[in-house]
């Protein structure tokens, strides 16, 4: 028989900034999550393709490389799976619309903001 393995809940964690790319991830990890980096929206498409099902958390920002940015991602995220809990940062008010059930934090958010999410979006 083979034995059977704990779920790990899985984050994606989209953000150009390399600096708080690594630190939402540490602080992640920390909370017992697997994390997937990317640092553009069209990357985090391609995850989300493979693996939406999986992820129960997705962080971004509304500023990323490429041609798509973090609220036009939250909705691709939500159309790919309508459970995953999406938190979008910005250091500038949102101009667009956010998809149903997505969150928005303001920066600068506090470390303190991602345990929290990350317990939240665990016990969803």
């Amino acid at each position: 028989m083979g034995q059977s393995r704990p779920f790990t809940a899985t984050a994606l964690i989209v953000e150009d900034d390399p600096m708080q790319r690594e630190m939402l991830s540490l602080l992640l990890e920390e909370s017992g999550y697997q994390v997937i980096q990317c640092e553009s929206a069209e990357a985090a498409e391609r995850v989300l393709e493979k693996s939406a099902g999986a992820i129960c958390l997705m962080l971004t920002d509304v500023q990323l490389a490429g041609r798509m940015n973090g609220v036009e991602l939250a909705h691709v995220a939500k159309g790919r799976n309508p459970k995953l809990d999406i938190v979008v940062t910005s250091g500038r008010p949102l101009k667009q619309p956010l998809p149903d059930g997505a969150k928005f934090w303001a920066k600068p958010w506090a470390p303190l903001d991602v345990l929290r999410e990350a317990e939240i979006a665990q016990l969803a």
